[in-house]
Formats: structure tokens, sequence, C-alpha cells
């Protein structure tokens, strides 16, 4: 960490500047009594030059009068932090410059500060994000995104876990997930049969609670080499058991750095999933992935995962899965962020009619706003062609269309116990030309989050 921070201190030195004659003005007073008239801008100077020469107790009454000037309250914002840091409080140091970013998230020389704190405080995922933004500059000197690289790659090469935890409430227009039709026509005796369908068969609204808990480890094991562990679940419960939900998967293996710039991993994965109260599948598997960056503000991602699934509840849902996904991700700001990819996805399974072909298109976007506001909306779209018909239903295979779409709104300026509100909506639809598997559903979370 040392290191680290020694680094940050090269990068952000030449920042930094000093008084107009690189001597504090208390040192060039002569008489007893020294009367001095300083300009704002000169006082800022002055505060600087005393915080370098780590005398912190002289800074400190200029700097409260500076407070007091509001068209320099975010000068004395950054002083204050400077002062902070200078006397060895990086936790208060953090959480100005976190004030100050939430007013103003395009300042990279305040993200600079944070990532150096956060680095001082042993929070090397919250640093590397940080300097990940600041990287996207535009107009950033070489040097300083050169200085930048070389910090991120000391950061992942010591990084050694993170954990994302939420909960929320969810109401939710389709918790069993079920069919929007009324009625459905059977194919029975050479003819048709026009069946109108059981209430409980019917897509049912309700609100229930939600959680999610996500971490991993990264282990170093050689120069390039490091040992990845993942661990992620969710679950959803309602009233009574019928409809609750929990999925929960683990991976293990290997990443692999080709080039600073370049990266491949490989992990098996086993992954069980429990509905109404029952354990309802088991899978396991493997997922491989290669990652590049190809420029300051963009990086490609591609991914194979691939699954032998046990259905517990019908032998005919036993089978392979396998989907592969390439994103694309590019910074359009120093703090907004753009995607899209397409996916390709197979489903071998014991019985054809439940076997299928999907490929779909991905896009996103989002980032962070003034005032501590984070938001993000994305979105898919894809056909499926099923294998064989469902007899009982049609002679020809099953085809959907499917959609899904997101809206995620929050603020990072509130936080309680290190938790921060968040409001998201999510919307997916099936159109099927099997009307029986036709659906949509629409549900809400309003929920607490936090990472670490």
């Amino acid at each position: 960490m040392k290191f680290l921070v020694a680094l940050l201190l090269a990068l952000l030195a030449p920042a930094a500047a000093l008084a107009q004659n690189g001597q504090p003005i208390i040192d060039r007073c002569v008489a007893e009594t020294c009367k001095v008239r300083l300009t704002p801008d000169a006082m800022f100077g002055e505060v600087q030059a005393l915080i370098a020469a780590k005398r912190f107790d002289e800074a400190q009454p200029m700097l409260r009068v500076l407070t007091t000037l509001p068209a320099y309250r975010f000068e004395a914002s950054f002083l204050s932090a400077q002062l902070a840091a200078g006397r060895g409080d990086h936790k208060a140091a953090a959480e100005i410059y976190k004030d100050m970013l939430a007013s103003d998230p395009s300042q990279t020389r305040v993200r600079l500060e944070l990532g150096r704190e956060m680095l001082a405080l042993g929070k090397f995922q919250s640093a590397d994000k940080q300097f990940r933004i600041a990287q996207q500059t535009d107009d950033l000197p070489e040097e300083v995104a050169r200085t930048i690289r070389s910090v991120r790659d000391v950061i992942r090469s010591k990084r050694a876990w993170r954990l994302d935890i939420d909960f929320a409430i969810a109401p939710d227009t389709n918790i069993n997930n079920a069919t929007s039709a009324d009625q459905i026509t059977l194919q029975w005796g050479g003819g048709q049969l026009p069946v109108t369908l059981d209430p409980n068969a019917k897509a049912r609204s309700g609100t229930g609670q939600t959680a999610s808990i996500s971490g991993g480890v990264r282990l170093p094991v050689a120069e390039k080499v490091a040992v990845l562990l993942d661990v992620d679940s969710s679950g959803s419960n309602y009233a009574g058991t019928a409809y609750d939900d929990i999925q929960a998967q683990s991976a293990a293996g290997l990443e692999y750095r080709l080039t600073p710039a370049m990266s491949i991993s490989a992990q098996a994965v086993g992954a069980q999933r429990w509905y109404g109260g029952r354990l309802v599948t088991r899978q396991i598997g493997i997922k491989t992935g290669f990652q590049a960056r190809l420029t300051r503000a963009s990086q490609i991602g591609v991914q194979i995962d691939s699954r032998k699934t046990d259905a517990l509840f019908d032998g005919n849902y036993d089978g392979w899965q396998t989907g592969a996904y390439v994103t694309y991700e590019r910074a359009v700001s120093r703090s907004l962020v753009a995607s899209g990819g397409v996916f390709a996805r197979r489903d071998s399974l014991v019985a054809k009619p439940y076997s299928s072909k999907e490929a779909g298109v991905i896009a996103g976007f989002g980032g962070e706003l003034p005032h501590g506001i984070t938001f993000g909306i994305s979105g898919t779209a894809s056909r499926a062609v099923f294998d064989a018909p469902m007899v009982i239903f049609s002679p020809d295979p099953r085809k959907d269309w499917r959609f899904t779409a997101r809206a995620t709104l929050g603020t990072r300026s509130i936080r309680l116990w290190g938790f921060s509100p968040q409001i998201s909506a999510s919307y997916a639809r099936t159109e099927s030309t099997l009307p029986f598997f036709a659906n949509d559903r629409l549900r809400f979370r309003f929920a607490v989050a936090r990472y670490f």
C-alpha cells in the first residue's frame, strides 16, 4: 500500500500550487505585529502552502475564513479534505471528497484525491473504481494516464475481495411468472378444444421481500496468475411458500493476465435453485472469459457459460444449457458509460419440445449525476425458436419474442450504516406463437444497497 500511496503522491504533487513566492506569508513577516491584506485567491494559495508544509494549526484559521465565502465553497471543501488527509484522518477526507463529487461528478482532480484516500483506507476496489472513471477523461495528460494505469494494475494484483449486499421490498404483477392468457386452444382428437384457464394457472400479483449477496475473492498466486472464487445468491419471499424463489451459485478458477490490458479466465460453476420451498434444479459446468481494454475509454468482454442441468421437478428438462455473450463498453463522459452487445444461447434438453436456440441484443446506459444521483437503464430483445412442436398446443414448433427493460435510480449522498437507497423497475414480456407461454411481468424494488 505504501508503494501505491507514493505513486499517487507523485501523480498529484505537480497539481498542488504553492503560494506565489513559494514561501508562506507568515514566514516573511519581520515585525512582531504583522498585518497583511489577502484576496481570497491569495488566501487559498497561502493555505495550500501551509498544508504542504504540514503546518496544519496555522492553516486552520485561514481555512475557516475561506469557508465563510460562498464563492469559495468548493475550494474550501477541497482544502478541508487536504487538511484532514494531512493529519491522517483519511476517512474524513474521503467523506468530503465524496460530497464534492456528489455535487459535481466531473471533477477529475477530486476523484483522483478520493482514489488516493481509498488506498490509504485499504479500500482497493473503491479506489480502482475512482481511478477507472478518472482514466476516461479525454484531456488527461499522458503521464498522469500512465501513472493511473500503473496504480490500477497494482490494485488489481493486490485486491483480495469484494462484497455487495442489498435488501428490498418488491411489488410484483406476476409473482408466479404465469401466462397472461385467459383462454387457450388444445389440439384434441383431430380438432381444437378451447379451454378457459383455472385462476391458479394465471398470473398473480403480490408484494414480497427480496435480498441478494454477491462476493468474490481474488488471490494472486504468480506474477500473472490469480485464483478466482465467487459466490452469488438471491431470493424472493412471498406470503406462504408457494412462490418463494431462491438461487445460489459458486464459481472457482484461474485468471491469467496476457498483457496489462488483456486477460483470460476459466472457472468451474455450480448452482442450485429452490422454488416453492423445494429444490428444483442443480447445475454444474464451466464459464470462460476474455477481457481487453481497447482504449482509455473503451473495453470489450467475451464470456461463454456451459452447464449441465439436473431438473428434479421434471426429467424432460435435464440437459445442457450454453450461452455466449459479447459486450462492448465505452465511457461517453467522465461519469457516464454506454454499453452494447449480442448473445446466443442453446438449450439442449431431453425433451425436444423444450429445447431451443435463442439470439439477441443487449444495450445499457448509466452512471453518476450531480448531487450523488446514480442511474441506469438497460434492455434486451431476443428471438427463441424451439426444436419440436408441443403437439397438444400446435403442430408447429413454438417461437418466442422476448423483451426486457430495467431502470434504476439511486443516491449515494444518503448513507445509513453504509447503505444507500435505490429504486428500480423491471419489465419482462414474452410474445409466443403458443398463447399459454405468453406473459408479461412488472416488478418494482425499493432497496437499500451497500458495496464494499
